[in-house]
């Protein structure tokens, strides 16, 4: 029977931006869970800038259909609820592996 050694636990998001290294001289490498996050985090930002120009152009007189606006802001109301139920059940998930008694 083969034993393999545990892989000791990395951070979510890479420090390459800042310049940093772990100690043994590699960088991090992000994980598949922190880019899912990074882009519900994005699409939230986008949308949220999608609905505050479309409101600004609604303020200004400068969108002739009002539903425009309303389907703006329910993209972005979408994108920010699926993010805080990913952050929900990430939380979960997290709080059922703690609870794990070995």
């Amino acid at each position: 029977m083969e034993f393999r050694a545990i892989e000791p636990i990395r951070p979510l998001w890479s420090t390459e931006a800042a310049g940093e290294t772990q100690g043994s001289g590699d960088r991090v490498q992000p994980t598949l869970f922190a880019d899912v996050f990074q882009s519900a985090i994005d699409n939230v930002r986008e949308t949220e800038a999608a609905k505050n120009d479309a409101e600004y152009r609604l303020a200004t007189g400068q969108i002739d259909n009002p539903a425009e606006v309303t389907f703006v802001s329910s993209q972005w109301t979408m994108s920010l609820e699926l993010l805080i139920q990913m952050r929900s059940r990430a939380l979960d998930a997290y709080n059922e592996l703690m609870r794990i008694s070995l």
